[in-house]
């Protein structure tokens, strides 16, 4: 059964995440209550928290500022342009920010496809393991988290991530 997806939630300072995964054990999603294209329980999905025990190791230190890298296999689908955005994410370092316009740099699109990469960014199935809270505003206000902007402004702060002097999020 290829298509079997295994679950777990764990309470987090950022909220109850719920992560996913397939058979082998490969995190798939991770996201938040309420979280804008976030994914839910399904009917047929198996809860197991075994394969999930790294995740929640890693997690754990994460929030205690004790873990600034992930070490998990990640397994997100999405088209070739989203998969170059994310691949581009996970090279924001821990503390650091960055704008949707140098995510488009990076992977050679043109400054037309800066809104492309956004909805890009926006659906990003692995919330806080693939950092898209740290892509800001170019002028340094905090723009659009699927997770919501009081989760971003928290991983931010967690972080030290925060430009100077610190905006307030865009509502």
């Amino acid at each position: 059964m290829t298509d079997l997806t295994l679950w777990t939630a764990v309470d987090t300072p950022a909220g109850r995440l719920l992560l996913t995964a397939g058979p082998d054990g490969a995190l798939t999603s991770l996201s938040v209550p309420g979280q804008k294209g976030g994914r839910a329980v399904e009917p047929g999905w198996r809860e197991d928290p075994g394969p999930f025990r790294a995740a929640e190791e890693q997690l754990a230190a994460y929030f205690a500022g004790e873990l600034k890298e992930f070490q998990l296999p990640l397994r997100a689908h999405g088209t070739d342009f989203r998969q170059r955005v994310w691949a581009a994410l996970d090279t924001v370092p821990y503390g650091a920010t960055t704008t949707y316009g140098e995510i488009a740099a990076r992977i050679g699109a043109s400054r037309a496809a800066v809104r492309a990469v956004g909805g890009a960014i926006g659906a990003n199935p692995l919330l806080i393991v693939r950092p898209c809270h740290r892509v800001i505003g170019a002028d340094g206000t905090l723009t659009g988290y699927a997770g919501g902007l009081d989760r971003k402004l928290l991983l931010l702060t967690l972080e030290n991530g925060l430009p100077d002097p610190a905006p307030a999020p865009r509502r």
